[in-house]
């Protein structure tokens, strides 16, 4: 007699993610150039929020917004979900708007992103498969599958003309041929010194750091290599879509000054060795029940963005699992007579 086996529950609810990040992205839409990103950032966590409120599962919150800026959002701990008995056990990563100031200025970049990890067994706690980093901010680096594959690594503390060497190697490129992606912030003075002595091109970004550390991992995005400080929170959902794609980041966390590193130390528990550690892709995104998923807000490396044509609002999204690495892009034609958006303030839905 054949085994009864229960099915990937990630399978149960990838498309109802889907719809979370296409309501959050069309409601910051609503605000886009308008100068004003609490209020783009409180309407897409209204959105996403609402949508969770019909997706049978116990998701509980581990990587939300608030805790860097004091944003509006959706936060650390928060339950979303039905939490039905039957609901599938969720740990999630979510920032409804990854470029906040992108999105109120006008500018490329905003993506909606969701990023969650299924427990195989109902009776696992979720709080296991993706960690809080007490720090505001991490050092990272992040490139694609074909430099993370093989011999020759890319090391945190490496010199930066060695990490570009090999990266080039393994692309088949030459250092000159090599655009690696940064933050513009004063703080990356000297590692854009030492990339551009080494030949490298960069294109600089004023935010959105979870779509660029991923964009070395996607086919044909321009991009061959993501490094710089950033955000810790950003840093947790860019590993799991990096994880979906096969690729890598590297990250440490990076006390901002003395006061901060004291209190890591002291208030937060951690230990000079914590400090100092090397997380990977597999440790930040545990298991092999992963999703990601992006929509669009304005257009980026990785996805473009909402457009009205006549009688639709136009969004597209990508949706990854990491167990088969299966990458999926969808285009969604949305009637704006008839598309509605739930919101969890009000509990209703909001016509376009």
């Amino acid at each position: 007699m054949a085994s009864k086996t229960r099915p990937d529950p990630e399978r149960l609810i990838d498309l109802d993610l889907v719809r979370a990040t296409e309501n959050a992205a069309i409601a910051a839409w609503k605000w886009f150039g308008k100068g004003d990103k609490i209020m783009a950032d409180a309407a897409a966590s209204d959105a996403m929020r609402g949508m969770f409120q019909l997706i049978a599962c116990k998701g509980l919150v581990r990587i939300g917004e608030g805790r860097k800026d004091n944003a509006p959002g959706i936060f650390t701990d928060e339950r979303l979900g039905t939490w039905a008995e039957d609901a599938v056990p969720l740990a999630v990563a979510v920032d409804p708007i990854d470029g906040t100031t992108l999105t109120a200025k006008g500018l490329p970049g905003a993506v909606s992103v969701l990023a969650v990890a299924a427990c195989e067994d109902p009776d696992d706690d979720p709080a296991e498969l993706f960690p809080v980093i007490p720090s505001h901010y991490m050092e990272k680096i992040a490139f694609g599958p074909k430099v993370s594959e093989g011999p020759g690594k890319v090391r945190m503390d490496a010199p930066m003309d060695e990490n570009l060497d090999i990266i080039a190697f393994k692309l088949k490129k030459r250092v000159k041929d090599l655009v690696a992606v940064l933050l513009d912030r004063p703080r990356h003075q000297h590692i854009i010194d030492a990339i551009r002595k080494a030949g490298c091109g960069i294109r600089l970004i004023s935010d959105g750091d979870v779509a660029a550390a991923i964009a070395p991992s996607l086919p044909n995005s321009g991009v061959d290599l993501y490094v710089g400080i950033g955000g810790s929170p950003e840093a947790v959902i860019a590993a799991a879509a990096i994880k979906c794609l096969g690729g890598e980041q590297l990250s440490r966390i990076w006390p901002r000054d003395d006061a901060e590193r004291k209190s890591l130390l002291t208030e937060h528990g951690c230990t000079e060795a914590d400090l100092a550690r090397i997380w990977t892709v597999s440790e930040m995104a545990k298991g092999d029940h992963i999703i990601f998923v992006a929509t669009g807000i304005s257009d980026s490396p990785m996805l473009r963005g909402i457009r009205y044509d006549q009688q639709h609002c136009i969004t597209e999204s990508v949706l990854m699992r990491s167990r088969f690495r299966t990458v999926r892009r969808i285009e969604a034609f949305h009637n704006i007579d008839s598309k509605t958006i739930r919101l969890a303030s009000s509990g209703e839905e909001m016509r376009l």
